[in-house]
């Protein structure tokens, strides 16, 4: 009977767990976003305890009693610690074996930390920076990926080594926070020390280091050694920042610079946009008891200044100059402003989140008494309420056009323009507040000086806010509730608060800002996430087909005759100049290769095709693009990931002639002596061979047991194969082998698509086929040959190698179960042709993943033509 009811309820158990890991799978995004509210809602309590005797004007009174030399000694300290930050870039540009001149990874580096200390969500975080501007300059994506990935872990390591060196010195300090004795601090500190250490001399000189399923490689020993002194150097600078805006003899400097290592690493470890309230919190708990807790909260609010708004504006100052000395005509290198162009938009974006939480803090905080006194006998009092309550509806305003200048949309530039200038108004008429004018002002003059980049004509009401951004409202919203409760925690609440319309009625008035600032938020996330999804793609109509392939004539890819399966939906830009092929499955859109069309017509199609994915509630993806593109794609927060490489044969060399075409010679003398003839069938006659070819390629199926792929392959289909020319081998009178080709009026390029051979077809078919084609297409005055991707080709196994490029190098070397890479690679090595890498791109995380495997079952129609090849 025990057994039995034991039994029953491990059933039960396992039914649980199977029914919990799809719904935690299907939204772990939207449990990541909670968990961060539920984080920021719980420091942000725990603030409000710690704080309890705090009063709001003993703050404003600290922060005005703090010297002007201990704020320009933080700048001082600020400006060290990002001069450190850049040198994370320079290592890890060393690291993947790339050299950039010193000012492009200067900027590039403290523009992306700028954005990401301050921001550090989403779209607008240091990735998506060294994206847009590494791409620009020339770097591949797989080795911004080794960057980003070398400088996360540098600073992680670092970050690491340095808390547990400083808890070994002053662990008593630290330990009534965690609760430990001391001791046994200082010995979770050695053993961590320890196992960092091992780590380094296990991984020494690049070797890789596995720990459990994880496997790590590691930089050499030099390498290490310079990049753990920058990170000490940077957190020893960004906390003196801190240091010297507290109360003198506070603490200790090697005592505070422990703390202040464990703060930020919590914040790190939090996920919350800047560690915003757990750096707060750990900071206030560990030094609560050696000042009064009025005066580091006056110093926590001036280092979020100094060392977090402070850089983004002088980072948007550089890039705004680099703009207007264009405009005047002045010289700058060609470099610098390339990344300029690319990185303002997110500085801009940024700086705009920053506006939007100021405005809405301030619509919490009360005004100063003289300058209210002022307006009370300057304005009426509905005048002053109104531009209150107005302020804060537009700060929540500039968070959702924050994602359109992210985007470079003019609708976005307008709207952030009108509400700056707004915003400017209002600040002035509400509370006289110099401060909150002046940033609006530089974010309008920002605006204006780069009026240029912002000409993208979406939609701006068109497109709902992310998660990422739905997360960041949630922010701001439970930020000002925090911010609320503590200004007027001497307040009594009442129903009549919210009816109380006085000027010295501060508290209701906060009350009434932050409640239309939560309402409003609330209903932007409703509609953002309760909208009906746009509709799912359209097969490509008879019109749409006539355009396409009036476009694919025009143009020199060869492969974009793949139109012509009519199997793809078609997306055109706007001037008709260039089209997008695509297919739906599960939630990816999948464009095939490039657009088609002039190269200056696709940032556009390339953002109105990841538009309108995202409207329809799916992710989209670009298969097999080429390195030509992949500056737009990044521009578009896109990440372009290594598919394999594409094989082209340069037509005016090609000459079976000299000792590297001994092999390939001998098989063509040897095909034609055992009667095997070459022949280019016209269009116009194909139709006469249709049954030949339909037996041949019916034979071909069932001897390998395959079923007809599509999407990025070509199927047999007789109205397709009739559109273009169709090379046939015949033996003994009879078709044994053809291919049909693909050409464009420019001939450019030709390629082969379908191939299908008769199973008794002589030996080296292939081989001479391929060769006529190619002397075929050099005599009708062709300048390449596309003999097509080779997977997973061309994959680097070096040791600085990111995963996704050592995944799939070891699959091309031990898949031959599944698919025979290597023997494809070899096949068309034959031809000595000019290899050129072929991506993915697709946003970041498990996107790539989930894309790929889509991608997969579209072409093989399926998860049943996948597993029968």
């Amino acid at each position: 009977m025990t057994s039995s009811l034991t039994e029953r309820a491990a059933n039960d158990d396992q039914q649980v767990e199977a029914g919990w890991r799809p719904f935690l799978r299907r939204n772990r995004r939207y449990l990541q976003a909670l968990a961060t509210l539920l984080v920021i809602g719980l420091f942000g309590l725990a603030i409000f305890h710690l704080t309890s005797e705090v009063q709001y004007d003993d703050v404003v009174q600290a922060l005005a009693d703090t010297s002007w030399t201990s704020v320009v000694a933080a700048i001082l300290f600020t400006a060290l610690s990002f001069f450190a930050l850049t040198f994370y870039d320079v290592g890890a540009l060393e690291y993947v074996r790339r050299k950039l001149p010193y000012a492009d990874v200067a900027l590039t580096a403290a523009c992306a930390y700028a954005v990401g200390n301050t921001a550090g969500f989403g779209a607008l975080s240091g990735g998506a920076i060294r994206y847009r501007a590494y791409s620009r300059l020339g770097i591949e994506p797989e080795n911004i990926a080794r960057i980003i990935a070398f400088v996360t872990l540098a600073f992680g390591l670092g970050l690491l080594t340095v808390t547990c060196l400083s808890l070994l010195a002053v662990g008593e300090y630290v330990a009534p926070l965690t609760g430990l004795d001391p001791f046994w601090l200082r010995m979770i500190a050695v053993a961590i020390l320890g196992t960092v250490l091992a780590v380094f001399v296990k991984g020494r000189d690049g070797h890789e280091v596995t720990i459990g399923r994880f496997a790590l490689r590691m930089p050499d020993s030099r390498t290490s050694s310079r990049q753990f002194l920058v990170t000490a150097l940077d957190l020893a600078a960004s906390a003196t920042v801190l240091y010297v805006l507290l109360p003198a003899g506070t603490i200790g400097w090697p005592a505070f610079l422990a703390i202040y290592s464990l703060a930020v690493g919590i914040g790190v470890l939090s996920h919350v946009p800047a560690g915003l309230g757990v750096f707060e919190t750990i900071i206030i708990a560990t030094l609560g008891h050696s000042a009064d807790v009025d005066t580091i909260l006056g110093a926590l609010v001036l280092y979020r200044v100094i060392y977090h708004v402070l850089p983004l504006l002088i980072a948007i100052a550089v890039v705004v100059g680099i703009e207007l000395r264009q405009l005047s005509g002045h010289p700058v290198a060609s470099s610098v402003r390339r990344i300029g162009g690319r990185i303002t938009p997110l500085l801009l974006a940024t700086l705009g989140i920053v506006l939007a939480i100021m405005l809405v803090l301030s619509s919490v905080t009360p005004t100063p008494d003289e300058n209210l006194a002022f307006l009370e006998g300057l304005l009426p009092l509905p005048i002053v309420e109104g531009a209150h309550f107005l302020a804060s509806l537009l700060g929540l305003a500039l968070v959702i056009v924050s994602r359109g200048l992210a985007q470079r949309l003019d609708g976005a530039w307008w709207a952030s323009v009108a509400i700056a200038v707004a915003a400017l108004l209002l600040s002035l008429i509400k509370a006289i507040a110099l401060v909150e004018a002046g940033m609006l002002a530089f974010f309008l003059v920002g605006l204006i000086a780069s009026r240029r980049l912002f000409v993208r004509p979406a939609s701006l009401f068109g497109q709902a806010l992310t998660l990422p951004w739905l997360t960041a409202l949630g922010v701001i919203c439970l930020g000002g509730f925090v911010v609320l409760m503590f200004v007027y925690r001497d307040v009594d609440y009442s129903h009549e608060l919210w009816w109380q319309f006085e000027f010295s009625a501060e508290a209701p008035r906060g009350l009434r800002a932050l409640l239309g600032v939560t309402i409003g938020a609330s209903a932007i996330a409703i509609w953002s996430l309760m909208r009906p999804a746009a509709s799912g793609a359209e097969p490509a109509s008879d019109d749409a087909m006539e355009r396409a392939l009036a476009i694919v004539e025009a143009q020199d890819m060869s492969d974009a005759n793949l139109v012509r399966m009519g199997d793809k939906s078609l997306m055109f830009s706007a001037d008709g100049r260039a089209f997008i092929m695509y297919g739906q499955r599960a939630r990816s859109w999948i464009a095939l290769f490039d657009p088609v069309g002039p190269v200056d017509a696709w940032p556009e199609l390339i953002w109105q095709f990841i538009e309108t994915a995202r409207a329809s509630g799916c992710r989209a993806v670009f298969y097999q693009v080429s390195p030509l593109g992949l500056a737009y794609y990044a521009d578009a927060g896109l990440r372009a990931f290594r598919l394999g490489e594409l094989a082209h044969v340069d037509l005016a060399r090609f000459e079976m002639k000299g000792g590297k075409w001994a092999n390939l010679r001998q098989q063509v003398s040897r095909a034609q002596r055992d009667g095997l003839e070459f022949k280019m069938v016209a269009p116009a006659d194909v139709p006469a061979i249709m049954g030949e070819l339909t037996a041949i390629s019916d034979a071909w199926l069932a001897h390998h047991n395959a079923k007809e792929k599509g999407f990025s392959l070509g199927a047999f289909d007789p109205d397709y194969l009739a559109e273009q020319p169709v090379a046939v081998l015949t033996y003994e009178g009879r078709i044994v082998a053809f291919a049909n080709i693909l050409v464009t009026a420019t001939k450019q390029e030709g390629t082969v698509d379908l191939m299908r051979f008769a199973p008794d077809a002589p030996k080296g078919s292939m081989d001479f086929l391929f060769a006529q084609v190619m002397e075929h297409l050099k005599a009708e005055g062709y300048r390449t040959f596309n003999l097509g991707m080779a997977p997973l080709s061309g994959m680097s196994s070096r040791q600085i190698a990111p995963v996704w490029d050592r995944a799939g190098r070891t699959f091309f070397e031990h898949g031959e179960r599944f698919y025979n890479f290597k023997g494809l690679r070899a096949f068309k090595s034959k031809f000595h042709p000019h290899w050129q890498p072929r991506y993915l791109v697709a946003s970041g995380g498990i996107n790539p993943i989930l894309a790929l495997m889509d991608a997969t079952f579209l072409i093989g129609g399926g998860f049943k033509g996948v597993m029968k090849k």
